[in-house]
């Protein structure tokens, strides 16, 4: 009996003990699309929605164990990183990732509460090594900066300047996102071989902790489904809309999305 192949996307980043970024949001992002998601774990953290108390990176080898051992089994639609820490990680996801994936590289540099993430000398193997074999970047402004150099990104000129030197590099796409923006909407814009593609959606009096990672865990969501980047953008600019805007807030002050707003949006129906 013939089964039907589930679609399926995996996560390449550290795990976030609070669930609100991290592998944790990936895989309840993917669930959320109907996406069976595998995991491959580059760290573990220490931290809540307000801060990370500490980081401990994976071994190189794990890293690529991890990967070569899922390839073994499954056909994998979409691949999305966050957390990668240092260069032997890096190099492991390089040499491992089998030809012509789909990559959603999400350039995790430093946590919003300032905590450094990714050492400076694997910044600069990400960008030589990594943003190549990317299907689309996805950038927030602080890691656009410090990817490209240009410092401050304020204008649309500039949010366009630096997703072309991003693309300069070898990436097919780039998402800047608008998150970090001063305006009253958050414009995340989209720059592919094709031209460019401007959203906007509203900016919320919160923050919230790892909408970055949710919405490009739903851009890989979507490309796992068929879609294409242009399909993708719209549908996972919408997506993180909503959960941002039932973001679920804690007596801390702390929030972070929502990935089964809709779901719960039905069950209130």
């Amino acid at each position: 009996m013939a089964i039907d192949p589930i679609p399926t996307a995996c996560t390449i980043a550290g795990s976030d003990s609070s669930a609100g970024a991290g592998i944790q949001a990936d895989l309840k992002v993917f669930s959320a699309y109907g996406v069976y998601g595998l995991t491959v774990i580059t760290a573990t953290t220490a931290q809540n929605t307000r801060r990370v108390a500490g980081s401990w990176i994976q071994s190189g080898d794990s890293v690529a164990a991890q990967i070569t051992t899922l390839c073994e089994e499954f056909t994998i639609g979409a691949w999305k990183t966050g957390m990668l820490g240092n260069p032997e990680v890096i190099d492991a996801v390089i040499d491992s990732l089998p030809d012509g994936a789909s990559l959603i590289l999400d350039p995790v540099i430093v946590s919003t509460s300032g905590h450094r993430l990714l050492s400076a000398d694997a910044l600069t193997l990400l960008i030589d090594g990594l943003i190549p074999l990317a299907t689309v970047v996805t950038p927030n402004i602080p890691e656009a900066e410090m990817i490209t150099g240009i410092t401050p990104i304020l204008t649309p000129e500039d949010v366009r300047e630096a997703a072309a030197v991003i693309r300069s590099l070898g990436a097919d796409a780039v998402i800047i996102k608008g998150g970090h923006g001063t305006d009253t909407e958050a414009t995340d814009i989209l720059l592919d071989s094709e031209g460019e593609v401007a959203l906007s959606s509203p900016r919320y009096p919160y923050e919230v902790h790892g909408s970055g990672c949710s919405f490009a865990s739903a851009i890989a969501a979507e490309i796992a489904l068929g879609a294409d980047l242009r399909s993708a953008f719209p549908d996972a600019k919408r997506f993180i809309d909503g959960a941002i805007r039932h973001a679920i807030r804690f007596d801390s002050g702390g929030a972070v999305p929502d990935p089964f707003w809709e779901m719960r949006r039905i069950e209130i129906d």
